[in-house]
Parts: structure tokens; C-alpha cells; sequence
């Protein structure tokens, strides 16, 4: 039987458990803003059992502690997958579109599959009882899981994609537009990893970057 008053951070699943609704998937992303490198999107089931845990929004995490967290928290889900949505694909669907499939392609490979979702902001079209409200990161234990799981996914594939184009600083802005990131587009020009659909790549590509 759940608990009249829940840990806060277990509020919106909650919302879920009193509806007869166990299996809950939290769902965030990462990177819908940047200027390189895909929109990541991780989808995570925790046991419901309302203990409390130390996840939090990973923008509000140190690198160190996101990356124990992640550790913990793959440990522990009762189920877990991470998505990626490529820069193509951005600039083929648009980032909400992208963001939209990546979030399905995860929901869909989650086992077990969930009976109920909570995103953060995040209106994704679905069949199954959705809670999408903003911050749900503060919220839901589920969806700051999520959160982690996305950013450290993300930021390990930016690390990772610095050593294929060095000089760009991907291991440090993480594709987003810096000053830094600004000055290595002009000099350098762009990557198969930008997203020709964001300014000022687009700018660049049709030779108006100034």
C-alpha cells in the first residue's frame, strides 16, 4: 500500500500509484539545444518501493557525481535504455521530432514495458497515462534518473567525438554554442556532427557565418 505522503521526490509517480499504476517509466533528454552531436534520450523504471535517493537534475550535479549516480542507478532500474537522435535526424524531422522518435525508440525497447510515463515536458503521443509537467526533474526520482543517464550518455559521446575532431573543444562545451565553439566553426568549418538546421551552422553552410 502506498504511503498518504511521499517523499516529494516520488510526487508524480505517486500520481501513478494511487491509479493502480506501478511499471513507471521516467523519461528525459539531453541536448536539444546544442549546435553538434544528437539529442540523447533515456528511459528508466525504478522500483517502486519509495525509498529515497540521491538523483537529482544532473545539470545540477558535479561530473563525478553524475557519473556514480549513473553507476547506481543501471544497477538498480528495474529496466533502462538510452536513444540517440542524430544530427541528421534532427535535421530531417526538426529537434522536437527527433527528441519525439528517440523517446519512442527507448520507451519501446524498455522490458519490462511500462503501464505509465512521466517526462519533463516532454508531449509525447501515446496510448499509456502520461504525466509531462515542467521541471519534472524535481519531482519524479524516475525522471531525474533519466536525466543522468541522458547527460552522462551524451557528454561520453562528445568526449569521445573530441578525439575525432580535435580543436573544436567538443570535450568541453559539449556542442553547444560557446564563444569557443563559435571561433572553431569559422576556423574549422563544419562536421557531419552539426546540425545544419541551427544557426549559425546554417549561416556557415550557405557562407553568411560572420
Amino acid at each position: 500500500m502506498w504511503s498518504e505522503q511521499p517523499n516529494s521526490m516520488w510526487s508524480l509517480e505517486h500520481q501513478h500509484w494511487t491509479n493502480g499504476l506501478s511499471c513507471i517509466a521516467g523519461i528525459d533528454e539531453a541536448g536539444r539545444g546544442a549546435l553538434a552531436g544528437p539529442v540523447v534520450v533515456a528511459a528508466v523504471i525504478l522500483p517502486p518501493d519509495q525509498r529515497p535517493r540521491a538523483y537529482r537534475d544532473s545539470k545540477t550535479l558535479s561530473f563525478a557525481a553524475r557519473a556514480k549516480l549513473a553507476l547506481e542507478i543501471k544497477a538498480e532500474s528495474l529496466a533502462w535504455t538510452v536513444e540517440f537522435a542524430s544530427a541528421k535526424e534532427v535535421d530531417e524531422h526538426n529537434v522536437l521530432r527527433a527528441t519525439h522518435r528517440a523517446a519512442a525508440r527507448a520507451i519501446a525497447q524498455l522490458q519490462p514495458q511500462p503501464d505509465a510515463l512521466i517526462t519533463d515536458y516532454l508531449k509525447l503521443q501515446t496510448d499509456l497515462p502520461l504525466l509531462s509537467p515542467a521541471k519534472a526533474d524535481s519531482s519524479s526520482y524516475s525522471v531525474a534518473a533519466a536525466s543522468i543517464l541522458a547527460k552522462t550518455s551524451r557528454d561520453a559521446y562528445m568526449i569521445a567525438l573530441s578525439k575525432q575532431h580535435p580543436g573544436y573543444g567538443f570535450e568541453q562545451h559539449k556542442g553547444y554554442g560557446s564563444s569557443q565553439h563559435l571561433l572553431a566553426l569559422e576556423e574549422h568549418g563544419v562536421t557531419e556532427e552539426h546540425r545544419r538546421s541551427f544557426a549559425p551552422v546554417a549561416l556557415l553552410v550557405h557562407g553568411l557565418f560572420s
